[in-house]
């Protein structure tokens, strides 16, 4: 059965457990299904395409969304309301939509809602009277499920396709990894439009009859406040929010007993955070990891398996290889090149782009991620940055992470981007911006004295800047190419050079 079918099951078989908590209301089995049949009668009245947008905040009323494009038998787009006007109004373009729902207030959220499409606004909608009955869609497992559209970190973004099969695949995969079970509880607050957002924290609960808390905005006090009283036992987020509630005021060893598992997942997690976050949580950080192409977490490191800036073994069904860049030939455990995945989470393609779909699938089926990475003896694989990212200074090859980990373990440091300029002598130097604490004063020189000590020299940054606020994608990462504008043209902060 696919995903919307065991989904379509679970809510009818189980009508009044409150399966999601969101920042408004609670939600149970029953209430969803009629909500999704009334949502799929509005979209069938409207929408003359393929596809569906969904507009939404991280909520209840995301899934409610989901299941009813899915009742219709559409395909599903959700959108990035962080994106700059004119580059969602090109995703939603890109993906043939007519028609997108959404709520009043994400519209007034936007500087400018896309243009030319019919809205169907959930608040706008009564939910009282019955609603047409509607079964499940039976799908093909080659059919198209959704389109997620990447970040654009190099050029627009591209939609991805994904279909019935690979969320199947994706969500067995890590329940069978991590044996979860129905009397887990997961802690959501990344936004539902990225792939962990849909995948881990909004489908893979709700096949597996979990529980969900929601909450739209990320602020430390409030994923405390959620941890003490709805006692999560999954808790999946980013660096930067790791390093937020690392640094909170408030927090104790207390607010996150519950856990089961704290993953990390969409940048590396350097050990500054990791320790701090140890240190006054008493819980070990493990990492996964994961891409839109790959339908979310292709690994993950569970905590009787960690190993530091380990991101775990592949899951189960999925295959992992390191390759030479340069040559192709595959590389020996311990080795360090290209990461490529091979299995049944594997993306179907990027929509109408069948170039850029030929360069990123080889002809054996792998996909090629675009990071370096290494795998040692026991499968565990280690990311160790970006093919494209990757400097070569004075020939050598140097990788902006690892210079970054050097400057996040400053105390006055909060975040920090490293990338290459070209330079005439080395072919290329190292530039790093960073960002202070609040309340925290960076001293540029110290900076560079400390990179002194634990870098090779060739690996030292020619400058370091300073910005208040770091370029960051709606994942929270830290977006290097907004840095790299900033050297070719803009001026930056204070800095310092070696």
């Amino acid at each position: 059965m696919t995903v919307p079918g065991t989904i379509y099951k679970r809510l009818l078989f189980h009508p009044t457990k409150r399966f999601i908590k969101d920042d408004t209301r609670e939600y149970k089995g029953l209430e969803m299904l009629v909500a999704a049949m009334h949502v799929a009668n509005a979209i069938d009245k409207t929408c003359k395409t393929k596809h569906v947008g969904l507009l939404l905040p991280t909520s209840g009323a995301f899934p409610i969304a989901a299941l009813a494009g899915w009742l219709t038998g559409r395909v599903i787009v959700p959108l990035n309301y962080l994106l700059k006007p004119e580059e969602l109004q090109y995703v939603v373009d890109d993906a043939d939509l007519d028609t997108i729902v959404t709520v009043q207030p994400m519209l007034d959220y936007l500087d400018q809602p896309p243009t030319g499409k019919t809205l169907i606004k959930l608040d706008e909608m009564n939910f009282k009277r019955i609603p047409r009955p509607r079964l499940p869609k039976s799908f093909k497992p080659d059919d198209l499920a959704c389109l997620l559209y990447t970040s654009g970190t190099s050029g627009k973004p591209k939609g991805v396709m994904l279909t019935h099969a690979n969320l199947e695949a994706a969500i067995k995969a890590a329940c069978k990894h991590a044996e979860i079970s129905s009397s887990d509880v997961f802690l959501g607050v990344l936004p539902q439009f990225h792939c962990f957002g849909l995948i881990d924290l909004t489908l893979l609960p709700l096949v597996h009859g979990c529980c969900v808390v929601y909450t739209a905005r990320f602020s430390p006090a409030k994923i405390l406040d959620l941890s003490r009283t709805r006692k999560p036992t999954v808790l999946i987020q980013i660096p930067a929010m790791y390093n937020a509630l690392a640094n909170a005021k408030s927090g104790s060893p207390e607010d996150l007993q519950s856990l089961r598992y704290c993953v990390s997942g969409g940048e590396p997690l350097s050990d500054s955070v990791s320790s701090k976050f140890r240190d006054k949580f008493g819980v070990t950080i493990n990492e996964g990891f994961g891409m839109t192409e790959t339908s979310a977490a292709s690994n993950w490191c569970l905590p009787h398996m960690y190993k530091p800036h380990s991101v775990g073994p592949t899951l189960p069904g999925v295959e992992a290889r390191i390759i030479d860049p340069d040559t192709g030939a595959k590389l020996p455990p311990e080795s360090d090149g290209e990461l490529q995945l091979k299995g049944p989470t594997i993306m179907k393609g990027y929509y109408k782009l069948p170039e850029a779909t030929g360069e990123t699938i080889t002809e054996d089926g792998y996909l090629r991620t675009g990071d370096m990475a290494r795998i040692d003896g026991d499968g565990h694989v280690f990311i160790t940055g970006r093919i494209k990212e990757m400097m070569i200074i004075g020939g050598e090859n140097v990788f902006p992470r690892e210079i970054e980990e050097v400057l996040d373990s400053h105390p006055s440091v909060n975040a920090s981007g490293v990338v290459g300029r070209p330079d005439d002598s080395r072919g290329e130097v190292a530039i790093a911006f960073v960002e202070p604490c609040e309340g925290a004063e960076i001293d540029t020189q110290e900076l560079l004295n400390l990179c002194r000590e634990r870098l090779s020299n060739f690996k030292v940054p020619k400058e370091i800047r300073v910005l208040n606020v770091m370029p960051r994608n709606p994942t929270g990462k830290v977006m290097r190419r907004e840095l790299k504008a900033i050297i070719e043209g803009e001026q930056g902060g204070s800095e310092a050079s070696a």
